[in-house]
């Protein structure tokens, strides 16, 4: 009895908040259906929106549904346990399999082995030990010697009797054509099955016509002139019955005067509702002369196909014409509708009581008795393209070590967004930012959407970037930065939203700061606003009064000077004063309060201070920087995040990198252009250092001697 095996020893590393899967060896990938799904980081991932091969996601989407799901990531690893001897070339660098490395001592093993060994000989590669992605998808190449590849579509050049060839080239132009696994234009089971239902429905048709299928251009040249020659024959009776109606029938002469200078085309479009031609009693229509000019072109064509080029037609022989067609016109109204009658009458009876179709479907059943060989050429490529690239998704689903290891850039990544002295990496694409922007905030990330446009092209889309690190100040909607995408090409990026979010302990720290002068000048620019409108209207008042009455101001008697009230100016200053000795009081409690301090609570009281003012926004925005979120942003684009993905701190400052000067940079500080201002700094440094001293003399008792 053989022993179970053991089971496979995992190793874990931190990141992120939590513990992530070590995937590097290929033991790792190949004994991943071991590890409890609770435990990977993604258990599901769009095919659309990522930086990921296309053939890849293609073939492991295996339900076609847009979504890369655990179930399909851990049937790609079962398959591979079947093919392959061992997972080491999985997890190395490049995209060739070795044939020693392929288990034929497995039914599907040794499949794969022998497609893999004739789709080099194919190749002209049959010495080669191993087989390589460029090799799987040149397919015109591989299947370009061969007659039949087993994909059940047959190419004119896969038979070889004239006949079949020149049927496969109608069905191709009929039905359309289908392109098989060399590139050939081709036709399938079902354009054969379609194509002869049509030749033989066709032909039952044409066999049912018998005596009365007649050319249908005859019975077109005769509906064409059926109501102009039933009229004609109606006025000719009219002319029998009535002498009175004999003389209306026919246009009067003034019908003709305005057509005499009229232009060609003018004078055909009045003749048209003319009779064929001058009506009498029991009159023959004449078929070659006196006709009404307008109907030349349809006379002739019926005299040709369906009068036998007599000269005349007579009534009853026009009723014999209308009887006989009237059968054919009821076995018209029978004919089906195909694509095959393009071939004409000939063509399509000799293909229906032909052999044509037997033969070809003995070469579509020829063609797919190779699907076999054929479909392990399709595994032969899937081994290659996940031998290339499934290790890397798996490091990229099952873990996010490519994100935070910050070696490479994660597959959700889309490229850099270049704006506000800033680079950003943290981009994704988005479809809908509003929709987006819904569930992303949760992550508490500070976001940016921008409208992307490629220039001198009709290329859009929309990014979405999480600035981690610096301030947003000047962030704002309308401002224009530049996106490289992971191809390297550059777009013209515009703010279209933002959610916004603390950014940085920086920016905590001096947001109570900015806040406060922001309202100071705020207030300031009311003020001086407030300030400047009344002295605009004071002076509009003055010129109006001038203006209107300019010897009013003259005449006027000036008003009565008030009599000067000491005790309310008294209370004035006596207020004034308060206010202003309660402030000095202050200023000086607090100075006095620190200088009675020792020199090492000096440091601590400014510290202190400080953090009365900047503390609490700072405490805020730690918070919520260390709540920052992964998972949020990426489910709103698709995935099915299954941890709690955090961006702390250092690694959110990764994220984003601010301008810096490069290392050994030279500087100057000197600016030609800097605004020239008065040293208010060195005043205020000196007032400090002159009350400083001014106090602690005071406190020393060094003014006793002048004050006694």
């Amino acid at each position: 009895m053989t022993a179970p095996a053991a089971p496979h020893v995992w190793r874990f590393f931190r990141a992120g908040g939590f513990d992530q899967v070590r995937i590097e060896t290929g033991a790792d990938l190949l004994a991943l259906d071991q590890l409890d799904q609770k435990l990977w980081v993604a258990l599901a991932c769009p095919t659309k929106g990522i930086e990921f091969d296309r053939r890849a996601l293609d073939l492991l989407d295996s339900d076609a549904d847009g979504r890369i799901r655990a179930n399909e990531i851990l049937a790609a690893v079962r398959w591979l346990g079947l093919v392959l001897k061992h997972g080491d070339e999985l997890v190395q660098p490049g995209s060739a399999v070795s044939l020693d490395s392929i288990d034929d001592t497995t039914p599907e093993g040794a499949r794969v082995l022998a497609s893999a060994r004739r789709i080099l000989a194919n190749l002209g590669k049959a010495e080669a030990a191993s087989i390589d992605l460029e090799d799987t998808r040149d397919t015109g190449r591989i299947f370009a010697q061969t007659r039949f590849n087993g994909d059940g579509i047959i190419p004119v050049e896969a038979a070889d009797d004239a006949d079949l060839r020149a049927a496969i080239a109608d069905i191709m132009t009929t039905m359309g054509a289908e392109t098989d696994r060399s590139g050939q234009p081709g036709i399938s089971q079902d354009k054969v099955d379609a194509f002869f239902a049509e030749i033989e429905a066709y032909s039952d048709w044409l066999g049912e016509g018998g005596d009365i299928a007649v050319a249908p251009e005859a019975g077109a040249a005769l509906e064409a002139v059926r109501d102009k020659i039933d009229g004609f024959f109606l006025r000719c009776r009219m002319a029998v019955y009535s002498d009175a109606a004999a003389l209306t029938v026919n246009p009067a002469v003034e019908t003709f005067l305005p057509l005499t200078g009229a232009a060609t085309n003018d004078a055909l479009a009045a003749l048209r509702p003319l009779p064929l031609a001058a009506v009498s009693p029991q009159a023959d229509l004449p078929l070659l002369r006196g006709l009404n000019p307008a109907w030349e072109a349809e006379i002739t064509a019926f005299r040709r196909l369906v009068a036998n080029d007599r000269l005349s037609l007579s009534e009853n022989e026009w009723l014999e014409m209308k009887t006989r067609f009237a059968a054919h016109g009821q076995w018209l109204a029978k004919k089906p509708l195909t694509q095959v009658a393009k071939l004409g009458d000939d063509r399509i009876r000799a293909l229906r009581f032909s052999d044509t179709q037997p033969a070809l479907d003995a070469l579509v059943a020829e063609d797919k008795a190779l699907e076999g060989e054929a479909n392990a050429i399709d595994a032969v490529e899937r081994l290659v393209v996940y031998r290339t690239h499934l290790f890397r998704l798996v490091n990229n689903f099952v873990s996010f070590k490519e994100f935070y290891a910050r070696q490479d850039r994660a597959v959700f990544q889309a490229g850099t967004l270049y704006l506000d002295g800033r680079s950003a990496d943290l981009c994704l694409h988005v479809a809908d930012a509003a929709k987006h922007a819904g569930l992303a905030t949760l992550s508490r990330i500070y976001l940016v959407y921008c409208d992307c446009v490629r220039r001198g092209t009709d290329e859009k889309m929309t990014i979405m970037a999480g600035f981690t690190s610096g301030d947003s100040d000047q962030l704002m909607v309308g401002r224009n930065g530049i996106f490289y995408d992971r191809q390297g090409r550059d777009w013209d990026a515009t703010i279209s939203k933002l959610v916004e979010h603390p950014i940085s302990m920086r920016q905590a720290f001096w947001s109570p700061y900015k806040q406060l002068g922001r309202f100071i000048g705020g207030q300031i620019e009311k003020l001086a606003a407030a300030k400047a409108k009344a002295a605009e209207t004071n002076l509009q008042t003055r010129v109006a009064g001038q203006v209107l009455a300019p010897g009013a101001a003259a005449a006027a008697p000036a008003p009565p000077k008030e009599n000067f009230d000491a005790g309310k100016f008294a209370g004035i200053f006596a207020a004034l004063g308060l206010a202003v000795g309660a402030i000095g009081t202050a200023i000086a409690s607090v100075v006095t309060g620190f200088l009675n301090l020792t020199w090492w609570q000096m440091p601590l009281a400014l510290f202190g201070l400080v953090m009365a003012v900047s503390g609490p926004s700072m405490v805020i925005a730690y918070m919520k920087l260390r709540q920052r979120n992964l998972a949020p942003i990426l489910d709103a684009t698709g995935w099915a995040v299954n941890a709690r993905a955090t961006i702390n701190i250092p690694f959110g400052g990764s994220l984003t990198a601010v301008a810096q000067l490069p290392a050994g940079a030279e500087r100057s500080l000197v600016d030609p252009f800097a605004e020239k201002t008065r040293p208010w700094r060195e005043y205020l440094v000196l007032l400090a250092l002159i009350v400083g001293g001014a106090v602690a003399a005071w406190r020393f008792g060094m003014f006793n001697r002048f004050m006694g």
